[in-house]
């Protein structure tokens, strides 16, 4: 068994990782006769509740503020009986006065959950955490609320990059969060492949999340580490869009030689096709959008029929770890547009309806090192699959030609839209037959000229000596990304 156990850093996180975690749960069949292509051993956790009865509860661990978890509570129905209703009074023998805040009150979808009645339909104005279009049962030891900040604090706001930095090392010296948090998860597993993380990038969490990798990485330093690291591409004053691109820069600096996977999320696109309908304004509706490109790409990792996603990743030198996200949203009667060569094998694709790590997607000159293609729900049409023992050779033939290594995936699995969905989010399909969904990872030289672009907007916002050491690191970063570069070569020119 390969597992992965995943962590969830902050509020947006959160809202991307229900919807991941909602499609993983549709995907369980319950009839003996019906085989599911999905390994859930890969994300799930086998258990046993309070009564006595077998659980099965994701592999992760949700850190997020005070307020954040909304009707969340850390014991669910299938651990309540673990929570003490009556805790002792200790050495006090006076009388206690208890003060309480005001519940916050079930959503109408949580309760026909509860209820096993016909669910409601969700909208933003219905959806006030991440928690009312929840669908999954989490093990206690996964809820951990840091009670430091607050959600959406005026005061004391969770924005610079800095402060989640503070926040991690101050806990961590208290707790020891990898002893407390993750062993438990990763002790469980019979050999854990990867630890996949789903954090901020722009605001306190890039902090975080950086000194918990490299808390990770001296403790699990072989094991794979994916960072789906999320930005916000709302529009906001100069002054917080000059933070913002600061602790974007920070973030990058830190995490992305530490991962072995560092995929910069916008959330969301400033451009969008026709044939999208999202309100900007609602995290809801904007993480299902990029859940449907993030949950379809890392499918092979839980596929039953691969085995080398990671080497996929890799690519040929394993030099490019900073990925882009892209995907293509097909109805059924649209044809299958994924290049092939002469003899019906994928090629590496440069335009996708959709880009959610740069933007616009306009530079169709880029330069591709390395793209992961997967392809669910429609057919290949042509397209054939290389045999194992082919796959060698036509890597040393496309390094030799210096075209993009490539390793596409197929199943014909759709992605299933669920009542815990923007029932509006692709108003021109077919909701109850599924999407298909054609998603990559690309590396390119766009890394290259995005690097430049956060060298210039920041280097003046730093100090001298944080900007020396950030400028040369990113430097660093971005020579890896650009034609023509080679770290052994000598420069004659003078």
């Amino acid at each position: 068994m390969h597992e992965v156990v995943t962590l969830q850093l902050g509020q947006r996180a959160n809202y991307l990782s229900t919807h991941f975690w909602n499609l993983q749960e549709s995907y369980f069949t319950y009839n003996e006769s019906e085989e599911t292509p999905i390994d859930h051993d890969v994300h799930f956790r086998p258990g046993v509740g309070a009564d006595g009865s077998e659980t099965y509860t994701p592999r992760t661990v949700i850190y997020d503020l005070k307020g954040g978890f909304g009707t969340l509570r850390q014991y669910n129905a299938l651990y309540e009986m673990s929570e003490n209703a009556v805790s002792g009074q200790g050495l006090w023998d006076g009388l206690e006065v208890v003060q309480k805040q005001t519940p916050i009150q079930p959503s109408e979808y949580q309760k026909s959950l509860d209820l096993g009645t016909p669910a409601p339909r969700l909208t933003s104005d219905t959806v006030r955490y991440w928690s009312d279009y929840n669908r999954v049962f989490y093990h206690p030891r996964s809820i951990v609320q840091l009670n430091e900040y607050e959600l959406n604090s005026q005061i004391m706001p969770f924005e610079d990059w800095n402060a989640g930095e503070e926040l991690f090392n101050d806990l961590d010296k208290e707790h020891d969060l990898l002893d407390r948090d993750v062993r438990p998860f990763a002790e469980e597993c019979d050999q854990m492949r990867a630890i996949q993380i789903f954090s901020g990038a722009d605001d306190a969490w890039g902090g975080f999340a950086a000194r918990y990798i490299d808390r990770l990485r001296d403790e699990y330093g072989k094991k794979s580490v994916w960072v789906w690291a999320i930005e916000d591409g709302a529009r906001v004053q100069r002054h917080q869009q000059m933070k913002k691109d600061v602790n974007k820069a920070k973030s990058l600096y830190s995490i992305s030689p530490q991962a072995s996977l560092y995929v910069p999320i916008v959330d969301i696109p400033s451009r969008l096709p026709s044939y999208i309908n999202v309100d900007r304004h609602s995290q809801w509706q904007t993480t299902a959008l990029i859940s449907a490109a993030l949950e379809t790409i890392t499918l092979p990792s839980r596929l039953r029929p691969y085995h080398d996603f990671e080497a996929s990743l890799a690519g040929d030198d394993g030099r490019h770890t900073i990925y882009e996200l892209q995907c293509s949203i097909n109805p059924q009667d649209r044809e299958d547009k994924s290049p092939t060569d002469e003899e019906g094998r994928p090629k590496a694709q440069s335009e996708f309806d959709i880009d959610f790590s740069y933007g616009d997607g306009d530079d169709k000159n880029a330069h591709i090192f390395n793209q992961v293609q997967v392809t669910r729900g429609h057919e290949r049409g042509n397209s054939t699959e290389p045999k194992q023992e082919e796959l060698g050779h036509i890597r040393k033939l496309r390094l030799y030609n210096s075209e993009a290594m490539l390793q596409s995936y197929h199943t014909p699995l759709r992605m299933p839209m669920l009542d815990s969905f923007p029932h509006d989010l692709y108003p021109t399909f077919k909701s109850n037959e599924g999407l298909s969904v054609f998603a990559a990872l690309t590396s390119s030289t766009r890394t290259a000229q995005r690097i430049k672009s956060i060298e210039a907007t920041t280097a003046r916002m730093l100090s001298v000596d944080e900007r020396e050491n950030m400028m040369n690191g990113l430097g660093e970063i971005r020579e890896a990304y650009e034609t023509g570069w080679d770290s052994g070569s000598d420069d004659d020119s003078d």
